[in-house]
């Protein structure tokens, strides 16, 4: 059976959408999902399942999400090969100026067209480094996203798409979660 990755958009941030781990456990057994692992407090559970359309799966996640705890967070799900792909496919490895809390990999729902490339690449005037790969946008901020001038919520607008984002360190530990729940 495979290990899927669950990544939950905005929880827990700030006083919004907040969600403690354990009831989100528990909703993930009840939906008949295996195993349910999270991973620190943003909305990232490793399981297992049988089921075979993602797509309505997301569904169902999100709506038990909305459910249980009030609020309807966009639901990105990646099977543990489609994760061990984006590592595979880090454009920033073996860099060593790059580290694992200053790259963030975002996961788009769909692989964006070339004019929404173009666009998230014409807000870029700063240091960030942004490289497309499929349904992934990874960017390397050198100085911090806190300190970035590169305005995520413009990203989201050029893209036309919704995004979860997470820092290379996290996508690595979800990865390496997935290889022991697989």
């Amino acid at each position: 059976m495979p290990a899927i990755v669950c990544l939950l958009r905005g929880v827990n941030m700030g006083a919004h959408n907040r969600m403690k781990m354990e009831p989100l456990r528990a909703l993930f057994d009840s939906l008949r999902l295996r195993n349910p692992r999270t991973y620190i407090q943003s909305g990232n559970v490793v399981f297992t399942t049988s089921e075979k359309d993602l797509d309505k799966l997301a569904a169902r996640i999100r709506l038990a999400v909305g459910r249980d705890f009030g609020f309807h967070p966009d639901v990105l799900l990646r099977t543990a090969a489609e994760l061990g792909g984006v590592a595979a496919r880090n454009p920033f490895s073996g860099r060593t100026d790059v580290s694992g809390d200053r790259l963030v990999v975002f996961f788009l729902p769909a692989e964006p067209g070339p004019e929404a490339r173009q666009r998230v690449l014409a807000l870029n005037s700063g240091p960030e480094e942004i490289h497309f790969d499929g349904r992934e946008l990874y960017i390397h901020f050198p100085n911090g996203v806190s300190q970035s001038k590169l305005s995520l919520p413009a990203v989201e607008r050029a893209l036309k798409s919704t995004w979860t984002g997470r820092n290379w360190n996290t996508v690595l530990k979800l990865l390496e979660m997935t290889q022991a729940t697989a």
